[in-house]
C-alpha cells in the first residue's frame, strides 16, 4: 500500500521514513540478489553500451559481421551434420550451408572476408557413415 506524502514534510524525509518502516517490517530481507554486487557494475571500466549488450544477450542476438556470423553458422552446421540421425539429414544440412556460403562468395557483404568455400557433401557424408560403422575389435 502506498502512502501519500503528508503536506509540510520534506520529500526526502518522507522517503527515508518509508524506507526505514519497510526495513523494520522486513520487506527487504529476502530480496533476490541482496548483498551481492550488481553484475554489470563489477567491472571497473565503464561501457556506455552495457545496457544494449545485456539486452542483446538476453534476447540471444549477436552483432557479428555477416561473414563472421556465417563462419560460426558453418561450424554449427558441421557439428549438427556429425550428429544427424540419417544420411538425408546430413546432406540437407551441408547443402543448406553451402547455398549460404555460395551466396556470400558471389555477393560479399562489407566486413572481413569469408575465408570459406562450399563443403564437399560426399566427403562429409562418408565421414558421417564411417563414424557410425561398428568398429572391429583389435587383436592384440
Amino acid at each position: 500500500m502506498t502512502e501519500r506524502k503528508p503536506p509540510g514534510v520534506s520529500f526526502e524525509s518522507w522517503v527515508e521514513r518509508q524506507i526505514r518502516e519497510a526495513e523494520a517490517r522486513g520487506e527487504f530481507a529476502e530480496l533476490p540478489g541482496a548483498g551481492r554486487p550488481v553484475p554489470h557494475l563489477t567491472d571497473t571500466s565503464y561501457d556506455e553500451l552495457w545496457w544494449i549488450k545485456q539486452k542483446m544477450a538476453r534476447e540471444g542476438l549477436s552483432v557479428l559481421p555477416p561473414t563472421l556470423a556465417l563462419r560460426r553458422e558453418a561450424e554449427d552446421a558441421l557439428a549438427a551434420a556429425a550428429k544427424a540421425p540419417s544420411e538425408g539429414v546430413v546432406r540437407r544440412i551441408v547443402e543448406d550451408i553451402n547455398a549460404k556460403i555460395r551466396e556470400v562468395m558471389f555477393k560479399p557483404p562489407p566486413g572481413p572476408p569469408l575465408g570459406l568455400k562450399p563443403y564437399d557433401v560426399e566427403s562429409i557424408v562418408r565421414e558421417w557413415r564411417e563414424s557410425r560403422e561398428p568398429r572391429e575389435p583389435r587383436e592384440g
